[in-house]
């Protein structure tokens, strides 16, 4: 495991997290096997951009950032704001009144150091400081899915073939007291 430094973006990080959001993102997409979906990966991308740019707009309140630094590089990503409008369709909005913790990302050269399990660590400390007992994680991706699997057990909701045949979205809700 190596030494990260876990903070709050600053504006002169911004950026630096544009350009980690699109090596993330096209790494995962090639991984998972539809990085010929270029649409797709620009789409999550922007995304990715708005909900930073909220975080920055709104001094964290709408949307709240976590970085993980080595060296002073960017090497990971968490953030929290409210359920995405795929999360809600498609919980019948049962989950809409529940923040979602998303844009897990741990840069590919540093996957498998412990830096998501840190960066989860933070952001369950963050939530119970605001005194938020729950929040709800999506994927689409097979690779995520399988690691949420291991920390939260089954899907609360699994939408076959969302983004294709054989590749499902899942969502959990999470008891943050748990953690």
């Amino acid at each position: 495991m190596i030494k990260v430094e876990i903070r709050r973006p600053k504006i002169k990080d911004q950026e630096e997290l544009h350009l980690f959001f699109r090596d993330v993102i096209n790494d995962t997409f090639a991984k998972e096997g539809i990085g010929h979906l270029t649409n797709d990966i620009e789409e999550e991308i922007e995304t990715k951009k708005s909900y930073l740019q909220n975080d920055y707009e709104s001094d964290g309140q709408n949307q709240y950032f976590l970085i993980a630094t080595y060296d002073e590089t960017i090497v990971g990503t968490i953030e929290y704001g409210p359920a995405s409008s795929l999360i809600c369709k498609n919980t019948n909005d049962i989950f809409c009144d529940v923040v979602e913790v998303g844009t897990v990302f741990v840069h590919p050269n540093y996957q498998g150091n412990g830096i998501g399990n840190m960066l989860l660590q933070s952001i369950y400390i963050t939530l119970k400081e605001k005194d938020i007992k729950e929040f709800c994680i999506d994927s689409g991706y097979k690779n995520a899915q399988k690691i949420w699997k291991n920390k939260f057990g089954s899907p609360d909701f699994v939408i076959k073939d969302y983004w294709g045949e054989g590749l499902d979205h899942m969502i959990w809700r999470v008891n943050v007291t748990k953690f």
